[in-house]
């Protein structure tokens, strides 16, 4: 049986890559301190800072709400409604119910009351369901942040989310998104502050710590992510870290260390306000804005 590395205990977790057995108790304190130490590493924000955290029900945003909370920032939830019938009735609810336990401000905002539900979205485009979702998200997370006053949003993205992205770009040789990868995209251009303090945290570790801090959290996967590719390259990485644990954060950390900054110096990407809305494009007109127009010529004809 073995022991807890700080305690005496019998140790409830296990992590090889860190060369670590912890009980109860000293695992969360050592999840909660390095959230700390990759929000100081990263110089992702203060005390000081108003910031916002994209909560979706599940584990990673719910952990990270938590963390924070107990590691005394004063942070703010917000929710996104998806309008993906059981699912994000079940997740709204979770996810208020957290809000009330911590006694922090959650503001709940409705895609269909906004634009429409993420299955009539689908229909409307070619793209997959979650691209469409992932840029509605990222639209309503920076408008809502800028509107409420809020410096930095705070979203629940995690090692093994770092790790699948960094693979899909690098089988595809996509620069420009090698480039944006990074655990804080700063400020400036229409855009808020947007931080990852899980980045160097893996799914199961996050895991962990919601189940063992007595989150109820969200356990399904959303309907439309069956398929993604995400969840291929997670697999992926998940049989090489078995055979050699370590892996993924090595992966991350020196494509972080040694790659990315020779790739931010060639990027120069162009930024226009939205003609409709405001927020920030490449285009003349946002994403989102065009999702609007699309709505609108399908009611008249």
């Amino acid at each position: 049986m073995k022991k807890c590395v700080k305690c005496s205990q019998k140790a409830v977790v296990h992590l090889p890559h860190h060369r670590l057995a912890l009980c109860k108790e000293h695992y969360v304190e050592w999840f909660e301190n390095r959230v700390e130490k990759t929000i100081r590493s990263f110089r992702m924000f203060s005390e000081e800072d108003r910031v916002l955290v994209a909560v979706s029900g599940g584990k990673d945003s719910l952990g990270v709400w938590h963390a924070l909370w107990k590691l005394g920032y004063i942070a703010d939830g917000l929710h996104i409604n998806l309008g993906i019938g059981d699912y994000s009735e079940l997740s709204e609810r979770k996810t208020r119910a957290f809000a009330e336990r911590i006694g922090r401000e959650l503001h709940v905002i409705s895609l269909r009351e906004h634009i429409a539900d993420i299955p009539t979205l689908k229909d409307l485009q070619d793209r997959p369901a979650c691209s469409v979702c992932g840029t509605l998200k990222r639209y309503y997370m920076n408008h809502t942040a800028k509107k409420l006053g809020y410096s930095v949003v705070i979203t629940g993205h995690n090692l093994d989310d770092e790790c699948a992205v960094l693979m899909g770009n690098v089988l595809s040789w996509n620069l420009d998104y090698m480039a944006r990868q990074y655990p804080v995209l700063e400020e400036g251009k229409g855009f808020v502050r947007k931080v990852k303090p899980l980045c160097l945290i893996t799914e199961k570790e996050s895991a962990l710590y919601a189940f063992l801090s007595n989150i109820d959290f969200v356990e399904d996967e959303c309907p439309y992510a069956l398929g993604a590719s995400s969840i291929d390259y997670k697999l992926v990485m998940a049989s090489i870290e078995e055979k050699s644990p370590g892996t993924k954060l090595r992966f991350y950390s020196e494509f972080i260390r040694k790659v990315r900054p020779m790739l931010v110096a060639k990027q120069d990407v162009k930024l226009n306000a939205c003609r409709v809305c405001g927020e920030p494009t490449t285009g003349d007109v946002c994403s989102v804005c065009r999702l609007k127009m699309k709505l609108q010529a399908q009611k008249v004809s």
